[in-house]
């Protein structure tokens, strides 16, 4: 078995990739549905803990290795990406299907306030993933989440049956991809330096002023479809004693996906390859684990409010 991994140049995964830890041992003989989840996850362990010297990052030569567990043998490479490079986003020239299609017009097209796949993926977790450990942190395998994206794309009329019997890291997988892939991230690229500034604001009356302003500001369909998100990030952290996920965990999985800097701005700044986890990156994870933290946000209360609340950012 052969797979070839795409990591960032401080030996993490491409964006899309969680962090994790390898699980136990199964006995001999015995091999569980998880194990090819698990073994993917202690290739990635195994990349992680790796010290990636300065010259290996910038030959950017393919590096070899092997894992084994549970009879299984992956023969694995590896190679470096910048991080400019590993957030880019390919505009779609799709004119249907979901993926790479602005959320707006799938919105008007379902004639819907939240897209289709957005709430049937949430649906599913909460039936019977939200007390799966790790989950959104926990990869599925990458043909079932291709498989799902391709119904989807499709409209297929197998849809839910599909979702039933698929492994639910699939299909949380797939919601990260959907907004991975969007033309543009869910809180949209004009407002990301605005977002940038209001979470590194120090005073709680200004900064609540400014994050609910600009949440005012998005178009109604990325709105609603975040408070949407938000309230079913809270539902799944509730259940952290047993899934593991704390609202930071989440914060750090989503955020990164939400809020990203424009093609365009990211060229602007300096990326290094040990820079990865950078003060933008990090203010991403605080924007969302913010709106986390915060009382339950309604979208009448928020328009209602918007002659009333107003701040320049």
């Amino acid at each position: 078995m052969m797979t070839d991994v795409l990591v960032q140049a401080d030996g993490s995964p491409a964006p899309g990739g969680e962090r994790l830890e390898p699980g136990p041992e199964e006995p001999e003989g015995k091999r569980p549905s998880t194990t090819g989840a698990r073994l993917w996850g202690r290739v990635r362990s195994k990349l992680l803990r790796q010290k990636l010297d300065p010259q290996a990052v910038q030959t950017k030569n393919w590096h070899m290795d092997v894992i084994e567990m549970n009879g299984i043998k992956v023969e694995f490479s590896m190679k470096f990406t910048s991080r400019d490079m590993s957030l880019k986003r390919t505009p779609s020239k799709k004119q249907t299907g979901v993926f790479g299609v602005k959320i707006s017009v799938v919105t008007k097209r379902e004639r819907s306030k939240v897209p289709y796949i957005v709430r049937q993926c949430i649906e599913e977790v909460e039936k019977r993933g939200i007390e799966e450990v790790g989950i959104y942190r926990i990869s599925g395998v990458a043909t079932d989440i291709q498989a799902l994206k391709a119904v989807f794309d499709a409209n297929n009329k197998d849809i839910l049956v599909m979702l039933s019997d698929m492994d639910i890291n699939a299909i949380a997988g797939t919601l990260k991809l959907y907004f991975r892939e969007l033309p543009e991230p869910l809180l949209t690229d004009r407002l990301y330096p605005a977002f940038m500034e209001g979470i590194a604001l120090s005073d709680p009356a200004a900064k609540e002023n400014c994050m609910m302003h600009l949440l005012r500001s998005l178009p109604d369909p990325n709105l609603i479809t975040f408070l949407f998100l938000l309230e079913h990030l809270k539902r799944v952290a509730e259940k952290e004693p047993i899934n593991k996920m704390s609202l930071h965990n989440l914060a750090t999985v989503f955020g990164p996906t939400l809020l990203r800097p424009s093609e365009g701005e990211s060229k602007g700044h300096l990326t290094l390859a040990s820079d990865i986890w950078s003060h933008d990156v990090m203010a991403q994870v605080q924007v969302l684990l913010y709106y986390l933290q915060h009382p339950p946000i309604s979208f009448t209360e928020l328009k209602r409010n918007t002659l009333y609340f107003s701040t320049d950012v």
